[in-house]
């Protein structure tokens, strides 16, 4: 049993984590002010229905992954982490003001792209990096820390657009100009604030995708990315959440507290939940994190009020606490020092697919069948994931 005070845990985690953490947390803010904003943009102002929505939002979800793939192996490659991860974040922040000028759904989904472009850059070495920089035994609280500041930032970024919202009469392009200044600071802090650590000789790779060392990943790595897929196809975009409270006949400045409700959530569960992971059966947090999704489906099916809605989401909020940082420990824990980034590239991608699938299909089950057969259809997809875990319950087992 893990009797370590939690301040101590926290202590020992590297400074650089703490800074990668802080970054995360402004460029979500930047980013969370405009994706709690731009689903109703997009219908209001710009006539999109929910199927483009989706198909917009699934797009772009499945850029990033494919990114990342390319980003991480380049990593691993490079034997450098750190500036194509200020890369990534430079990019994520000069994407900001074309949703500002938008006039058509075309130049919105150009912003997004490059938004997610810039997050795929960042991710997988960004991800790497603090598997480098972390002992093996605390892997899972740094994870979980930085999961849980960037969260910080997806939950003051909604409570901000809803505050300017109201300031300014509902005018989401000052929002989206007024994103832009966070995301600078962000750039600007890991640029300054981090070190990267030297590798050691001959820890560079050649060429990382290459099929002789994709094999040296393992079938446990492989099992976790089997996993990780399917749980993807149960999680679609973020912008149905949003788009099921405009459902429950909330004005539209306070919509943007429904992302404010997952993300307290989300924050506050991500740490204690990913240091859980150092010590704990990661087959049992999964099948937790999975029942606990399950139950959001049907709260958020069967919703038809505005404090439904937002027990539903604070629900699903806490499978993302339970399961994000869990994930990506499993990742690092399978995957060789030298592959980390490409490994955590191939992971992201395959997700990343899975998110897009889910975005297509909840669009088109909302505008055919309504809200409810979206959420139902996550749950079909959870159980699906549940049974894949329990019959290879023997690999499972091999990560506790």
């Amino acid at each position: 049993m893990d009797t370590e005070p939690r301040a101590s845990v926290l202590r020992q985690i590297p400074r650089s984590v703490w800074i990668l953490g802080c970054v995360s947390l402004l460029m979500d803010v930047s980013s969370e002010i405009i994706h709690s904003l731009l689903p109703m943009f997009l219908m209001a102002s710009l006539g999109a229905s929910a199927a483009t929505i989706g198909i917009i939002e699934g797009i772009a979800e499945a850029t990033a992954p494919v990114v990342k793939l390319f980003s991480g192996a380049l990593s691993d490659y490079l034997g450098n982490r750190k500036w194509l991860a200020v890369a990534g974040y430079g990019l994520g922040a000069l994407s900001k003001p074309l949703f500002a000028v938008a006039s058509t759904v075309g130049v919105v989904v150009t912003a997004r792209i490059v938004d997610r472009v810039g997050k795929g850059i960042r991710g997988a070495p960004r991800d790497a990096l603090i598997a480098d920089v972390t002992p093996s035994h605390l892997r899972g609280a740094a994870f979980g820390l930085r999961q849980s500041l960037d969260t910080v930032g997806a939950f003051l970024g909604p409570l901000l657009a809803v505050l300017i919202m109201l300031r300014w009469v509902d005018d989401f392009r000052l929002a989206f100009r007024l994103a832009v200044i966070p995301g600078l600071i962000a750039v600007a802090l890991l640029t300054f604030g981090i070190k990267e650590p030297a590798w050691e000789p001959g820890a560079k790779q050649r060429n990382p995708a290459r099929w002789h060392n994709l094999r040296q990943l393992g079938a446990n790595y492989w099992w976790v990315v089997a996993v990780g897929t399917f749980f993807a196809l149960a999680r679609f975009s973020d912008a149905f959440l949003v788009l099921r409270a405009m459902k429950s006949g909330v004005p539209v400045a306070l919509v943007p507290l429904v992302m404010f409700a997952m993300n307290v959530v989300f924050s506050a569960a991500a740490y204690p939940f990913g240091k859980l992971a150092d010590s704990m059966s990661h087959f049992r947090l999964l099948m937790a994190g999975l029942a606990v999704l399950i139950a959001a489906d049907v709260v958020l099916a069967n919703a038809n009020q505005w404090s439904i809605v937002v027990v539903g989401v604070a629900i699903w909020g806490l499978h993302m606490g339970i399961t994000q940082g869990l994930l990506a420990t499993m990742v690092s824990r399978t995957a060789p020092a030298q592959l980390r980034g490409t490994a955590f590239g191939f992971f992201n991608l395959l997700g990343g697919l899975g998110t897009l699938a889910a975005s297509l299909v909840a669009g088109e089950l909302w505008d055919r069948f309504g809200p409810a057969a979206t959420f139902y259809a996550s749950a079909i997809f959870c159980v699906v994931t549940v049974v894949l875990l329990c019959v290879g319950r023997a690999a499972a087992l091999r990560f506790e």
